[in-house]
């Protein structure tokens, strides 16, 4: 049977993004999101199957490998929040919705798929999703970080883990143009400011982590496993004062 390629946030707009560019390079997918709409709008789109659930519930990922046939060629988890706040404010509930999301729900969605990831002979790739936040300091971040920063340990670990059948790595973007940044991209002028701190001077957006996604999941990058690799504009390692 012809390997699958699992998408986790394929309604959002990274997930999306690299769903049709896999899409157009002829992959077979199988799409899992929240959005029961956009989800069965984008599968119809793609003629390719789904799973509609939340990654904050534990029988989704039972559901999603009960769904998926064949082996797995590759596993990507676009799912991430952007919780912000004062350290001063933030509670519990912030920080392990944060951890459940992003990294918890990443480490279920591995130990699912890895029946059908082992299944595939060539070398399965998983791509998760870290954030420059976790690499570089920012007021406001604690939570976001944290969970972010756990999700790049887990990269390692499962390299390390995994290897040599599977390779585990992330990417880790700066602010991307999407409906979950659209709170701090509001207006011309704050999305120019942010656009200025990276030395790129513009926002990312979902095709850029598309083609990065598409990369990671490819023989090209067969040599390339346990990296967390910043698709940011250079604002993880450049001094851009604007």
């Amino acid at each position: 049977m012809e390997p699958v390629i699992i998408i986790y946030g394929a309604a959002g707009a990274m997930g999306a993004a690299a769903a049709r560019l896999l899409s157009e390079k002829s992959c077979r997918l199988h799409l899992v999101a929240r959005d029961p709409d956009r989800l069965s709008a984008l599968a119809k789109e793609l003629s390719c199957p789904s799973t509609c659930g939340d990654v904050t519930d534990p029988d989704l990922f039972s559901r999603v490998a009960a769904d998926v046939e064949g082996p797995v060629a590759g596993l990507v988890y676009a799912v991430g929040t952007i919780t912000l706040g004062s350290v001063r404010r933030l509670g519990i509930r912030d920080y392990v919705r944060d951890f459940e999301v992003n990294a918890a729900g990443a480490a279920l969605a591995v130990q699912a798929a890895l029946p059908g990831l082992k299944k595939f002979r060539d070398g399965a790739s998983v791509v998760l999703f870290s954030s420059v936040a976790a690499s570089r300091g920012f007021a406001m971040h604690a939570s976001v970080s944290m969970a972010k920063g756990a999700v790049s340990g887990l990269v390692r670990a499962l390299a390390a883990e995994l290897a040599p059948g599977i390779r585990v790595n992330a990417v880790a973007p700066s602010v991307t143009d999407t409906p979950l940044a659209a709170r701090l991209l509001a207006g011309a002028d704050a999305a120019d400011a942010i656009a200025r701190k990276h030395a790129l001077k513009r926002i990312g957006t979902g095709d850029d982590m598309a083609r990065i996604t598409a990369f990671l999941l490819s023989p090209e990058s067969g040599w390339i496993t346990g990296q967390v690799i910043g698709v940011d504009g250079g604002r993880s390692v450049l001094d851009s004062p604007g």
